[in-house]
């Protein structure tokens, strides 16, 4: 028997085109060198807001991955199983090669259409993000330090998903992951204690046996694993692979999944190497620098999964307030809610714009400025954007009352998925002495950085004066204050970059609230009267 009638509530959002529902993604695109990939980032937006694939996100986070130690035999197999929903998640963004994009087609544009791809899938499921970015990340440092790169090299550029638990060289795609932290270092990887002993001589190239443990490795199923282990000469990067060139399974064990708040259908675990043998990159001693090359990649991508993140969480508010009415008015039309989804707007876009900024670094890392530009936006931008999007989707959460509150929707996993990026591929700490590192040993760096932010002189007084200020102040830096100063950094780089995305009102409507000195609370929907919150609303929806 029904006993009442539904109404007043937003319909599920579901079969929409996220790409074209989203405008500020859509103008960044339209003026760079992307063209020849809008067709296939317009398709993704599509396919990923298919009610089936939103399906799949959800499915593949409620049925988590289950670790197999043996078999039914007692042999040792090391195996996890996802739920099919996870699988074809993994089989879309590889057959779109948002894992091997700038490196298998090299031409300008390449970087711009990955992040778009990316930023699309992350707005639907954030797990299978991990292994996607860990095979992106990895190609410089393979290419650059690995003798024998040429035999991984194709099958991790493949658009072939292939999950099965069998050789390197019998598969048709492969996927990289990566093993750093141990219990007692964390992100003091100096700290490790697994050991690496060479098996004849030692030298670039040269097969290693490791015996230890890594406290955290995510997508443990991955064909092999960049991972740090101590050498005679101090900690030292190696590639180890799941299974050996002869064809034998490696002494790689999983020990336990880890259980996590969000995140949940990536599976993250504990391992052990038992003289497990790997392949030497680069020099002895030289580890850190080596996996860094990997990790400069995955902290940009994780400014990608922020946005998207956010961006997802803007798409259900907005969507949200045109239909829910409250007091005889719509949500949208009512003024404070205007002024809350207003400072969202300028949050998400603002985010977008400086991680589009360091995309085109990396599209032009040819050029010396813009490789110290990349060298020192990347950790603010790991930092600020990582940071930001927790109290973001709190707040988009409460725009939506109890509705976004629970699971059946997408708002409370997006709110559970926020703070990895923030701990993982280096803690906030971690990224703030970072910066101070660079612009103590690089001046050079922090010069392009300000100049990259002078170049948006002249248009808004408010930035005009937080940049003078700013400049004259970088002098004055202390690792107590390294938070300040890379908030203050990143404000900065989000302004510069929507002012010369050409959003004029977008721009000067952030100037105003996150520059001035006088600009008012920590909460969002601070906006002063000053700013047409209701044309910011409007701007954004769809």
């Amino acid at each position: 028997m029904e006993t009442h009638e539904v109404f007043n509530q937003s319909p599920i959002l579901e079969d929409i085109n996220l790409f074209e529902i989203d405008k500020p993604l859509q103008l960044m695109l339209k003026h760079s060198h992307a063209d020849w990939g809008l067709a296939t980032v317009r398709d993704y937006g599509n396919m990923v807001g298919t009610r089936q694939m939103i399906e799949n996100g959800r499915l593949a986070n409620k049925y988590t991955p289950v670790f197999e130690s043996h078999n039914a035999r007692g042999f040792r197999i090391d195996e996890v199983d996802f739920h099919p929903a996870y699988h074809e998640l993994m089989t879309q963004g590889i057959k779109n090669s948002l894992h091997a994009l700038p490196w298998a087609e090299p031409q300008p544009g390449a970087h711009l259409v990955r992040l778009a791809l990316f930023y699309l899938h992350a707005q639907n499921e954030a797990g299978t993000c991990c292994p996607i970015t860990m095979t992106f990340s990895c190609m410089p440092a393979i290419q650059k330090y690995l003798p024998k790169a040429e035999e991984w090299i194709p099958q991790i550029l493949s658009r072939d998903y292939d999950p099965s638990n069998k050789p390197y060289f019998e598969k048709r795609g492969l996927t990289i992951g990566m093993a750093m932290t141990e219990k007692q270092g964390g992100s003091d990887v100096r700290a490790n204690t697994t050991e690496a002993r060479p098996v004849n001589k030692s030298g670039s190239g040269t097969l290693y046996q490791l015996t230890g443990h890594k406290w955290f490795c995510s997508a443990p199923m991955s064909d092999a694993f960049l991972t740090l282990a101590q050498t005679a000469h101090g900690i030292s990067c190696f590639l180890l692979p799941r299974w050996l060139p002869d064809g034998t399974k490696n002494h790689f064990r999983i020990q336990r999944l880890k259980d996590k708040l969000g995140n949940r259908s990536n599976a993250s675990s504990e391992i052990e190497f038992d003289s497990a043998q790997a392949w030497l990159m680069g020099e002895e001693g030289r580890g850190v620098s080596v996996i860094l090359e990997m990790v400069a990649l995955t902290r940009y991508d994780c400014m990608i999964g922020s946005s998207a993140l956010m961006r997802r969480g803007l798409t259900e508010v907005l969507h949200h307030i045109q239909h829910r009415k409250t007091f005889g008015h719509f949500l949208v039309d009512q003024p404070l809610m205007q002024n809350v989804v207003a400072d969202l707007c300028l949050e998400s876009e603002a985010t977008l714009a400086m991680t589009y900024r360091t995309a085109l670094c990396l599209e032009n890392s040819a050029k010396e400025e813009e490789k110290l530009l990349l060298r020192l936006l990347t950790p603010i931008g790991k930092y600020w954007t990582t940071k930001r999007s927790i109290p973001f989707l709190g707040e988009a959460m409460e725009c939506l009352g109890g509705n976004g509150y629970v699971e059946s929707g997408v708002l409370s996993r997006l709110y559970r998925e926020a703070p990895v990026n923030a701990i993982w591929e280096g803690s906030g700490n971690v990224q703030c002495l970072d910066v101070i590192r660079a612009v103590t040993r690089s001046p050079a760096a922090l010069d392009a950085l300000i100049g990259e932010l002078g170049s948006a002189k002249g248009n808004l007084s408010t930035y005009d004066s937080f940049i003078e200020k700013l400049s004259s102040n970088h002098n004055q830096l202390s690792e107590r204050q390294a938070r300040h100063f890379v908030e203050q950094l990143a404000k900065a780089a989000q302004a510069a970059a929507l002012i010369k995305s050409g959003r004029d009102h977008i721009a000067e409507a952030y100037c105003q609230s996150r520059l001035e000195e006088n600009s008012a609370g920590w909460m969002f929907g601070n906006l002063p009267d000053s700013i047409d919150c209701k044309k910011i609303v409007e701007d954004h929806l769809f």
